[in-house]
């Protein structure tokens, strides 16, 4: 159980906010909105795959900027020495 102390003068809403905070982190608030209701494994697996998609997208898309940066200083001329 995760658990916030109220510091001395401090409001209840922002100690309830660096609770949501820990917690949303944790991921133990997505965790119980999906376990609200049952999930059939056909929706389990769709969920999983969106968010493999997702995780891929974005993976290509950092992996691609890396080499699109290499390949545009290896594309640019050296100065040759005017004669």
């Amino acid at each position: 159980m995760r658990e916030v102390t109220v510091r001395k003068g401090e409001p209840i809403d922002r100690a309830l906010k660096r609770l949501k905070t820990k917690l949303d982190v944790e991921g133990i608030l997505d965790e119980m909105r999906r376990r609200r209701a049952f999930e059939t494994p056909m929706d389990e697996r769709r969920r999983k795959a969106r968010s493999a998609s997702k995780r891929n997208k974005v993976k290509w898309r950092y992996s691609n900027k890396s080499e699109e940066t290499a390949s545009e200083t290896a594309e640019t001329p050296a100065s040759a020495p005017e004669a």
